[in-house]
């Protein structure tokens, strides 16, 4: 289980960084505006926690246990909550209310672990979906070019297979990406500028933490 610090952030878009060298690198920037809504505690819960907002949420639009959780807690309504689990010496260091600010948790040259729901592309053909070749093109192939092909199994077992690659929704998935680097951090404008692409489209939401299969880079 991941229990690497990590904040809630919403994917700006992309941009490009020069380093010393000269050489350019392709970069998304995040911007993170999560305070810590409550916490877990070893004691109470058996295990250490934050529990982090984002995004602004009226009264009107929640119920009244969640609304009373904000208030017993004296922070502002929350849209979207996450829990992280953390060390208990960095539960300790922030409060309820408190802002978390990247720099803090971040640093540049560090692996972290991008989660994000992909973009959809409503319903498509295996073709699109699953990068299927399709049928040949030649000696009057007619309706058969983005087909899937056969998909029984003769008389044993006699069915479709559980999990066969047939046409249908593509995308909208949680999807994650492991081991991007952070190319740079602006603490000023707690923004997060992570190396190539993450899952989702322009302005969605993205969990960032440390990254819990390291390969290189610094570690924290």
């Amino acid at each position: 289980m991941n229990q690497y610090p990590g904040v809630i952030g919403r994917k700006l878009g992309m941009t490009q960084v020069f380093t010393e060298d000269g050489s350019v690198i392709a970069c998304t920037v995040v911007e993170s505006q999560a305070i810590v809504v409550g916490k877990r505690t070893s004691d109470k819960d058996g295990y250490d926690a934050l529990i982090v907002g984002t995004g602004d949420l009226q009264e009107k639009h929640t119920t009244k246990p969640v609304a009373g959780f904000f208030k017993k807690a004296n922070v502002p309504g929350r849209r979207t909550l996450r829990e992280f689990r953390c060390s208990a010496e960095f539960a300790a260091g922030h409060e309820v209310g408190q802002e978390l600010k990247v720099d803090q948790i971040f640093e540049e040259g560090q692996l972290v672990d991008v989660q994000g729901v992909s973009r959809g592309f409503g319903f498509q053909g295996v073709v699109k979906r699953y990068h299927f070749a399709g049928n040949i093109q030649t000696h009057g192939t007619h309706e058969y070019r983005r087909h899937g092909g056969s998909i029984g199994t003769r008389m044993t077992p006699g069915r479709v297979k559980l999990g066969q690659k047939m046409p249908g929704h593509a995308g909208d998935a949680t999807t994650s990406v492991l081991n991007q680097k952070v190319a740079k951090v602006v603490g000023e404008q707690n923004l997060l500028l992570i190396r190539g692409n993450i899952p989702g489209s322009r302005g969605g939401l993205v969990v960032v933490r440390g990254a819990i299969k390291k390969r290189g880079g610094k570690k924290k």
